[in-house]
C-alpha cells in the first residue's frame, strides 16, 4: 500500500511540474548538450557503454556534509569514472582532470564532453568524471522516487552538498592512487560549470584551478539584466536572417488571431500535426519559444541550427502564410515526424525533475521577454509568481539571495581581483547564457576567454576535424593557461620541498 502511494506521489509531482512550468515561468534549462539530443535513442544508446579506457567506482558519500544530526551520517553510493590510460602516475606528480558532473546523468558528459579527453595525452593527465548527487546512479534514499518523495529528502539536493561530495571524493581518489602531489584541475561545463568555479574558491586546497565553461554565474539577484538571455537568442536570429527574425516576431499575432477563429485551436492543432489537440494557443507558442531558445543556446558550427531553422522559414515564404513558414522552420530543427508533442520540451525526464527543484530552492536565475529588442511577445519574469508556484508546487520558499551570499557576485572584479586566482571563464557570444557570464580579464589568473561566434559549452565539447579555426584557437588558449598554472605549482614543489629538506635536522 505504502509503495502504491509512493507511486502516485511521484506521479503527482511529475504532473504538477508539468503544469507548474508551462503555465507560470520558464527559466530556459542549463546543461552541456541540447534538449532534443537528450532523447535521442541513438545517442543515448551509445553513451550508455563508456568504452574500455574507463573504469567505474562507487564511493559511499555522506548525505550531510554540514550537520552533526543522526540522519546527516546516512550514506549513498556516489558513481564516478576514471580513465587511466594517459596518467604520467603519482610518482611524477602528473595531473588529474576532474569533470563535475551537472543536472543530468554521467553517462552523457563523458560521451560528450571530450576535452578532458582530448587533452589528457599532452598533460599525461588521470581523467575523471564525477557524477552529480540526485542524478544518474547517484541518487540517496534508495530510489529517485524516495529521494524527490518530499521536503525533507529533497532538503539535501543543492550545489553545496554536491561541490563538497566532490572534494570528498577527489581526496579519496588522491589518497587511493597515493597522489598527494598531483595538482587538480576541475572543469565543467553550463551549471558545472558555475560548480568548478564555486570549487576553486571554496576548496583551492583540493583544486589548483578550474575550467568555467558558458557559466552563467552573474545571473542571480539582478546582477544580469532579466532580458539578456532572450535578447542574444533574438540576436542570433537577427544577424542569420533580417527576414526570419521578422517573420517569427509576428508570428506570435499571427498564431493568436488563428486560434480565436471558430475551431482556431483545432486549425492550428492541424497545421502544426500536433500529437495531442491544443487547448491553448500557448501551448504552441511555449513549443516555439523553447525550440528557438534550444537551437539558439546550442548553435554549434557543425549543425547551425538557427541558420537551418531561418533557411527553412525563409525559403517557405512564397509558398505560404506566417503559420506555415513557422511550421517549416519546425520541420527543419526537428526532423520529419508523423506528430510533434507540444510537450517536447516539457517532459518529466529525471533532469528536468531535478533542475525543476533546484531552480526552484536556490538555482533562481530571473529570466524574461520584455518588448524591447526582442522577437518575442513581454513576458517579464516575475518574482512574486515565481514564489508563489515553488512555494505551491515543494512548500518550500525559493531563496533568490542565497546563491551570491553563499558564493558572491556583486562587484565580482573588485572582490576577486586579489582574493581569487586560476580560473578560466569560456564562453561565446553566441550563447544566450553569455548574457550572465565573466566575459572580461578580472585579474592575471583569473581570465576570461570569450569567441564572437561560439555557443554554449561548445569549447569543451569533443574535438573534430570539422572544428572552425576561431574554435581551435580557444581551446589552444585554454590549454596554455593551464600549461602555465602546472609549471608554476612544479616549481613551487621543487622549491617547498627543498625547503623542508633544509629545515630537517639531520642525524647524528
Amino acid at each position: 500500500m505504502g509503495s502504491i502511494l509512493q507511486s502516485f506521489q511521484w506521479l503527482l509531482l511529475f504532473m504538477l511540474t508539468i503544469s507548474v512550468n508551462v503555465y507560470a515561468f520558464k527559466i530556459p534549462r542549463l546543461g552541456t548538450w541540447r534538449r532534443s539530443k537528450e532523447r535521442d535513442p541513438q545517442i543515448i544508446s551509445s553513451s550508455s557503454n563508456f568504452s574500455d579506457d574507463f573504469k567505474t567506482f562507487y564511493y559511499t558519500q555522506r548525505l550531510d556534509h554540514f550537520n552533526y544530526r543522526p540522519d546527516s551520517y546516512h550514506t549513498f553510493q556516489q558513481r564516478y569514472v576514471i580513465n587511466f590510460k594517459y596518467w604520467g602516475g603519482a610518482k611524477s606528480s602528473a595531473p588529474i582532470f576532474a569533470f563535475f558532473g551537472a543536472e543530468a546523468p554521467l553517462d552523457d558528459d563523458v560521451y560528450f564532453v571530450g576535452f578532458p579527453r582530448d587533452n589528457a595525452p599532452q598533460f599525461r593527465a588521470l581523467i575523471v568524471y564525477i557524477e552529480h548527487r540526485y542524478y544518474g546512479k547517484s541518487i540517496p534514499f534508495g530510489s529517485r522516487e524516495e529521494a524527490m518523495r518530499n521536503a525533507s529528502t529533497r532538503g539535501y539536493f543543492n550545489s553545496a552538498q554536491a561541490i563538497a561530495d566532490y572534494a570528498a571524493v577527489l581526496l579519496h581518489i588522491k589518497k587511493t592512487l597515493s597522489a598527494q602531489n598531483s595538482p587538480i584541475i576541475v572543469m565543467g561545463g553550463s551549471y558545472g560549470g558555475m560548480l568548478a568555479s564555486w570549487f576553486r574558491l571554496k576548496y583551492p586546497h583540493i583544486a589548483l584551478g578550474a575550467l568555467a565553461s558558458s557559466a552563467p554565474i552573474l545571473y542571480f539577484n539582478g546582477i544580469a539584466p532579466q532580458a539578456g538571455y532572450y535578447y542574444i537568442v533574438t540576436k542570433d536570429f537577427k544577424e542569420t536572417s533580417e527576414t526570419c527574425y521578422q517573420t517569427i516576431s509576428k508570428s506570435w499575432s499571427e498564431i493568436d488571431r488563428v486560434a480565436k477563429k471558430p475551431n482556431g485551436l483545432s486549425i492550428l492543432s492541424k497545421r502544426f500535426k500536433t500529437c495531442k489537440k491544443l487547448n491553448k494557443s500557448f501551448e504552441l507558442k511555449d513549443y516555439l519559444d523553447s525550440l528557438y531558445t534550444d537551437a539558439a543556446q546550442y548553435d554549434f558550427p557543425s549543425e547551425n541550427p538557427v541558420k537551418v531553422i531561418c533557411s527553412a522559414i525563409d525559403a517557405a515564404a512564397k509558398k505560404t502564410d506566417i503559420v506555415g513558414q513557422i511550421f517549416e522552420g519546425v520541420v527543419a530543427f526537428m526532423g520529419h515526424r508523423s506528430c510533434y508533442d507540444m510537450n517536447e520540451f516539457n517532459r518529466p525526464t529525471e533532469t528536468y525533475i531535478g533542475w525543476r527543484w533546484q531552480t526552484c530552492s536556490e538555482m533562481v536565475m530571473p529570466i524574461g521577454h520584455e518588448r524591447n529588442d526582442s522577437m518575442f511577445p513581454p513576458a517579464p519574469f516575475n518574482m512574486k509568481k515565481f514564489v508563489h508556484e515553488c512555494s505551491s508546487l515543494y512548500g518550500v520558499l525559493p531563496r533568490p539571495h542565497w546563491v551570491t551570499t553563499y558564493y558572491g557576485g556583486y562587484d565580482l572584479k573588485l572582490i576577486l581581483h586579489r582574493f581569487a586566482s586560476n580560473i578560466i571563464f569560456s564562453n561565446g557570444l553566441r550563447d544566450p547564457y553569455s548574457s550572465g557570464g565573466v566575459l572580461e580579464n578580472i585579474s592575471n589568473s583569473v581570465l576570461a576567454v570569450t569567441t564572437v561566434n561560439g555557443c554554449h559549452c561548445l569549447d569543451i565539447q569533443s574535438r573534430t576535424a570539422k572544428d572552425p579555426e576561431w574554435l581551435v584557437r580557444q581551446r589552444k588558449e585554454e590549454v596554455k593557461i593551464m600549461k602555465g598554472w602546472i609549471t608554476e605549482y612544479e616549481a613551487d614543489l621543487i622549491a617547498f620541498s627543498k625547503q623542508s629538506k633544509a629545515a630537517t635536522p639531520k642525524k647524528g
